[in-house]
């Protein structure tokens, strides 16, 4: 596998595990957010900001910055989304701070999935893009999407 295939199958995977532990079907690949992702991201790194891009799916940024030269790891960004679940109030389901990327990961209407990644090798913007996207407001669709951990 070259490392862009590594990496690829790290970032599906982490998010398989964590949403199987919330009892949500497993991501799939699609194609053109794969290609809307890596676009993005390459687009953050050459103008280096964080900010999203204008499309209607589901998105996840993750950035990092490394002194020493580094290859970017597909669980790394899925990790760190994910670890916000700390923040996460079960007993009170629904837009919370600091927590919108680990409801993505784990959103059960959520079938597939997009990664972009780009890096000089020191700055490295991971772009996670999702379809139908998560963290709908409307009555009972938290409740329904982010379960507890099984």
């Amino acid at each position: 596998m070259t490392g862009n295939e590594t990496f690829k199958k790290q970032f599906l995977d982490a998010h398989n595990n964590y949403r199987a532990a919330h009892g949500a079907q497993n991501l799939t690949y699609n194609g053109d957010l794969n290609s809307a992702a890596q676009k993005w991201a390459e687009h953050l790194l050459q103008s280096n900001t964080m900010k999203h891009s204008n499309i209607e799916d589901g998105e996840n940024i993750y950035y990092s910055y490394n002194s020493e030269k580094v290859t970017p790891q597909g669980k790394s960004a899925v990790d760190s989304w994910y670890g916000e679940i700390k923040d996460y109030d079960f007993t009170r389901p629904g837009v919370q701070p600091k927590t919108g990327h680990f409801t993505q990961v784990v959103w059960k209407d959520t079938k597939e999935l997009g990664v972009g990644v780009a890096t000089d090798g020191h700055t490295v913007f991971v772009v996670g893009q999702y379809r139908p996207g998560g963290n709908i407001t409307n009555a009972g669709y938290f409740e329904k999407n982010v379960q507890q951990k099984h």
